[in-house]
């Protein structure tokens, strides 16, 4: 594997998992495959749990990894062919990503959509310029249109905590505050494609997501029906895509609560928002799965660094 930034770069998701779980029994066994390699974490937005388990990945495997805030702490960049750099960009992608790889084995990248041009931002420009111009492998950590590091941990977690053969999974859209990005919500219905699960998605009309993604999967407007039977519900708020990066309206009514969760596991990439995404009974609750899904977090990570060390 060259690159990942795709839950599609997963050919067998089941073989993933089980691999995923052998080095969370013993995740110090490879140290020595990272040895004398640096891992560049390369932030354009905030993050704690993307950032922490993957710098802690990339400890038990024994490489060195070095975090900058792009944003913050670099020189602005310019993404654009042909453009005349007069403004407030000083550096282009083309000399940034190859200066970069000359310091970094591999080049993680995390870069939030616009929410405002859905054509920029299908069309993942930061990420796929770093591919373009960067000498060595690139890792997604949150791109305009997908999460895949996360996608990942929630399928090791699902896998980890099912207790039928086949467990119904729904994700299910709830309120928020502002409006939120698709990456989390589409690389979760992308892992969960590729499991051997009953998934369905449940939102508001007017939310639905991209159907290049979702492809057939059954689509509830109705919250009620789509928990009927669920062993895990995974929440998460995003904007409209239609009416893209839009919010039509707060639907307070698809807050998850202890009454509508019932029997089924609570699930969430985090951070979230108490008593608007879900309230404390479900959280405080030993439904709750965040904080074990948080620590899968640097198991998917490590897998995926593992795997491109032993290609490189």
């Amino acid at each position: 594997m060259k690159h990942y930034t795709s839950i599609n770069d997963i050919e067998n998701i089941n073989s993933w998992i089980a691999e995923a779980k052998d080095l969370k029994a013993n995740p110090l066994k490879n140290k020595a495959l990272g040895k004398d390699k640096t891992l560049g974490l390369l932030f354009f937005n905030s993050s704690l749990r993307t950032r922490l388990s993957t710098q802690k990945a990339a400890l038990n495997l024994g490489m060195d990894p070095i975090v900058m805030n792009v944003s913050g702490d670099a020189w602005g960049i310019e993404f654009e062919d042909g453009t005349v750099m007069n403004g407030t960009t000083a550096e282009h992608i083309k000399e940034a990503a190859a200066v970069v790889s000359q310091y970094c084995d591999i080049i993680a990248v995390r870069a939030f959509p616009t929410l405002t041009d859905k054509e920029k931002d299908e069309s993942e420009h930061v990420l796929k310029s770093f591919i373009k111009f960067a000498s060595v492998p690139i890792v997604s950590m949150e791109s305009a249109t997908g999460h895949p590091l996360q996608g990942l941990t929630d399928a090791i977690t699902i896998s980890e905590n099912a207790t039928k053969k086949k467990p119904k999974v729904v994700l299910s859209w709830a309120p928020h505050v502002k409006a939120l990005p698709h990456a989390v919500a589409n690389s979760f219905a992308q892992a969960m494609q590729k499991m051997d699960v009953e998934f369905v998605i449940s939102n508001p009309e007017g939310y639905n997501l991209n159907p290049a993604i979702t492809k057939d999967t059954p689509i509830y407007h109705n919250q009620e029906a789509a928990f009927k039977d669920a062993d895990f519900v995974y929440t998460k708020n995003w904007s409209s895509y239609e009416a893209y990066g839009k919010v039509l309206n707060t639907a307070n009514d698809w807050m998850i609560t202890k009454e509508k969760l019932g029997n089924a596991k609570f699930m969430h990439c985090l951070p979230v928002r108490r008593n608007v995404v879900v309230e404390d009974a479900v959280l405080d609750s030993d439904s709750s799965l965040v904080i074990e899904q948080a620590n899968n977090r640097t198991y998917a990570a490590q897998l995926v660094l593992k795997k491109i060390l032993e290609n490189v």
